[in-house]
């Protein structure tokens, strides 16, 4: 039998079929071209994020479904760019150092952080049948990598195209910060969500 998906969840599905379509374009080329679709796209897919929740708990449309695959398509979406971003910088002419140490860091984090999370949901949405819905604080650290994901294509472009600013694009102060702030919400948020749910775990099981 055919599931039959409300909008926001096929707002969720249209999110994860953005996301390939992004990384492809953004390897596709280095041209300007390229990263301002690149752009485009990711901030298409951030609003999906945005939108369909919003239409979610507006019209009464909130399933465990949506439940479980929002946060999953979240997560894609934001890996994906930063791999991205950390590999189009490490191969730039005069690459920064001091970002790519920094998101690279950055990237760990919000890798493992997934991880932990996403296998802990998986587990108790198994053994007691609770599906781990996004808090807030969650909801603050997702903003916060989709911001940084923005931030991390635009100041490049700018750097690149204003010659009064190219000397920073050495350094990339506006990324560097926003990757700092991001990590920090994105390894609060897991340290919480694995507080907060660890009860549910059995180690018999």
């Amino acid at each position: 039998m055919q599931m039959k998906m409300n909008l926001p969840n096929r707002l969720t599905v249209l999110r994860l079929i953005l996301v390939p379509i992004f990384v492809a374009v953004m390897m596709a080329s280095d041209a300007l071209w390229a990263e301002i679709t690149g752009l485009a796209l990711f901030c298409m897919a951030a609003y999906t994020d945005r939108l369909d929740g919003k239409i979610a708990r507006k019209r009464g449309l909130v399933t465990d479904f949506g439940k479980f695959l929002d946060p999953l398509a979240d997560k894609f979406m934001v890996i994906g760019a930063m791999l991205v971003i950390l590999y189009k910088s490490m191969l730039r002419a005069e690459p920064s150092n001091l970002f790519c140490n920094v998101f690279f860091w950055g990237l760990l984090i919000v890798f493992f952080r997934e991880l932990a999370v996403t296998s802990m949901r998986l587990v108790v949405s198994g053994s007691s049948g609770i599906v781990i819905a996004a808090n807030m604080l969650g909801k603050i650290k997702t903003v916060s990598q989709i911001l940084c994901v923005i931030v991390c294509i635009i100041e490049p472009i700018v750097y690149g195209h204003v010659s009064a600013l190219a000397h920073l694009g050495k350094y990339l102060p506006a990324s560097v910060a926003l990757t700092v702030i991001m990590a920090f919400f994105t390894l609060l948020s897991g340290v919480k969500y694995i507080a907060g749910y660890w009860k549910y775990l059995d180690p018999q099981k």
